[in-house]
């Protein structure tokens, strides 16, 4: 992969009139590419647990984003519904307009749920898609509206540490039929056209991404959500199975 200096020189400083789905577009695709870079910079430290992953990625997209993204800036746990917080959220740089709406530098246009794949037990093995009654899940908190609730779009990054992109699209696509099915329960409603969508896979950076759209109930911004689905398979693509 090339450097970094002389990638994404297109994606610019905000100007006037710029819609809300090309940022979030732009965005995306800024950490989507950075995520493989971040993954093998060889001064990270090698972790495990989210708590320890997602400051890292943070601080990585922010390092980075002052020459290749100054549009954004990316921020930890985000305060959200009641006194919950998500793990990730994007800022605009500096006041802007977007959608005819201005935007303050203390207002996220994107937020992102980090999860790792496998979950770290048995009983929260699920987590990526719901957690039940605990209302954990990341999936399931979108849903509910308990993130993300003023935006129409979201995102979600993996850790895949086990296992590959293939296995997890399809392990996580059961869930939902399940869900959508009742065979299993939950504090909300799926239908099994809120499964993952086409997966695409870069072998060769061990990213993968795919889109969901989900209903959503409580006080949202509107009655579904986009999720873009960005994987990052944390072993090399070789030793996944």
């Amino acid at each position: 992969m090339a450097g970094h200096d002389s990638q994404h020189q297109g994606f610019g400083r905000i100007t006037d009139g710029l819609t809300q789905d090309t940022l979030v577009d732009r965005t995306l695709a800024f950490v989507r590419e950075r995520l493989p870079e971040w993954r093998d910079d060889p001064d990270r430290p090698q972790e495990q647990s989210e708590k320890k992953l997602n400051p890292q990625l943070c601080k990585f997209l922010n390092a980075r984003a002052r020459s290749d993204f100054p549009m954004a800036c990316f921020n930890p746990e985000e305060p959200q519904t009641g006194r919950r917080q998500v793990d990730l959220s994007a800022t605009p740089a500096e006041t802007t307009t977007i959608d005819a709406r201005e935007y303050a530098i203390y207002e996220p246009f994107l937020v992102f749920e980090c999860k790792r794949l496998p979950a770290p037990s048995a009983d929260r093995r699920m987590e990526y898609v719901t957690s039940g009654m605990s209302k954990k899940g990341g999936i399931q908190r979108f849903k509910l509206g308990l993130h993300g609730a003023n935006l129409s779009v979201a995102a979600m990054i993996g850790y895949i540490q086990e296992k590959s992109s293939s296995h997890w699209h399809r392990l996580i696509n059961q869930w939902v039929s399940g869900l959508a099915a009742g065979r299993v329960s939950d504090v909300c409603s799926w239908k099994d056209a809120e499964k993952l969508g086409h997966i695409e896979q870069d072998t060769a950076s061990g990213i993968a991404v795919c889109e969901s759209d989900h209903e959503r109930s409580g006080d949202v911004r509107g009655r579904s959500i986009r999720l873009h689905h960005l994987w990052d398979e944390m072993r090399t693509p070789e030793s996944a199975k």
